[in-house]
């Protein structure tokens, strides 16, 4: 058969034929009388061996060892091309995660481009003034890359970087949301938490819907960080958790405040205490949670809040049931008798 059918037949190229021969891949059995090659069967199923090896990525030296070398083992060979691959696709999706935020930030004009991309490699920098410097130039306005600003703001340690882009983002208002949710549902608590502090700083609806969704979440953390920002914002159903952060000991004092400003709606403060009394009244609270509760019902108004005072200044711990009788008597509420409010015991 002539180089011409063969090319035909293989789809490779009579010129590419050539190039095996001329790297000693290809020897062609013989040679026409007008001197033209001439390739058996032989040859032809070569070629395709040379092209399915070609297909996995071997070069044309590694090539002719596999098919010449009987001493030449595929084993360590592939290990290095799946090794190659792999970094192969992983700088292709880092490049198309990059081109894709730069389409989403929608620059408009090269200037704009050069700009993200800028931007881009700054807030990768090993330097932590760098990237912080990075997170404010946002400020000067033009094409922003939400999404790079999202993942830096998750993944920063550094506490005035973090700072920085939280301010970025809250700054990109809706289009900062997304890319938080999905650090949502990441399962890292520490993620979860650091999209919690950026939603936090985004005053939007969006932002509440998703805060409200994390308070059952499984970190302490994340319900915390959730509660305090919801409390913040007047939200009615950071309640049952602000409550428990008091009862717990965790962020108690700012719990508490946020209590009390959510205590500011008459029936919200009635149902505050409420849930303190409840809490009380299961036995599980011990002296440190029922003192914490004391302080925060100083701050609450209404008629429950001076009940479950009354309650306390009956506490068996002398501390807890002084202060409820002191407080109660700022509040122009009388104070219960019993000995252990009035400490006769041992005093």
């Amino acid at each position: 058969m002539l180089i011409g059918d063969v090319a035909r037949r293989s789809g490779v190229s009579a010129r590419m034929l050539r190039h095996y021969e001329s790297l000693g891949l290809l020897r062609p059995a013989g040679r026409t009388g007008a001197g033209y090659r001439e390739y058996s069967e032989e040859d032809i199923r070569r070629i395709f061996h040379i092209e399915s090896l070609r297909s996995l990525g071997l070069g044309l030296r590694d090539v002719a060892r596999a098919l010449d070398d009987p001493a030449f083992t595929p084993a360590g060979l592939i290990d290095d091309l799946v090794r190659e691959v792999r970094e192969r696709i992983a700088a292709e999706t880092r490049l198309l995660t990059r081109l894709e935020r730069i389409g989403a930030a929608e620059p408009g004009g090269w200037e704009e481009v050069l700009r993200v991309v800028a931007l881009l490699q700054a807030l990768r920098s090993p330097s932590a003034g760098e990237r912080q410097r990075a997170a404010l130039s946002t400020a000067e306005g033009g094409a922003v890359p939400v999404e790079a600003l999202a993942e830096a703001a998750l993944g920063e340690s550094d506490p005035s970087v973090a700072g920085a882009l939280r301010w970025a983002l809250a700054r990109a208002g809706d289009a900062g949301i997304g890319p938080l949710a999905r650090g949502l549902r990441s399962p890292s608590a520490e993620v979860r938490r650091s999209a919690v502090r950026a939603l936090a700083e985004i005053p939007l609806p969006g932002a509440t819907v998703l805060l409200e969704e994390v308070l059952g979440d499984g970190d302490a953390g994340v319900r915390a960080a959730a509660a305090l920002a919801l409390g913040a914002r007047g939200v009615a159903r950071a309640v049952p958790a602000l409550t428990d952060m008091v009862v717990e000991g965790r962020n108690d004092v700012d719990a508490a405040d946020a209590l009390s400003a959510l205590a500011g709606d008459p029936p919200l403060a009635e149902r505050i205490a409420a849930g303190f009394r409840d809490r009380l009244a299961s036995g599980t609270a011990g002296p440190p949670a029922r003192l914490r509760l004391v302080q925060a019902l100083a701050d609450l108004p209404g008629a429950t809040a001076s009940r479950a005072l009354a309650d306390l200044s009956r506490d068996e711990d002398r501390t807890v049931a002084r202060t409820a009788a002191y407080l109660l008597e700022l509040r122009g509420a009388p104070a219960s008798r019993s000995p252990r409010a009035g400490g006769s015991r041992g005093s």
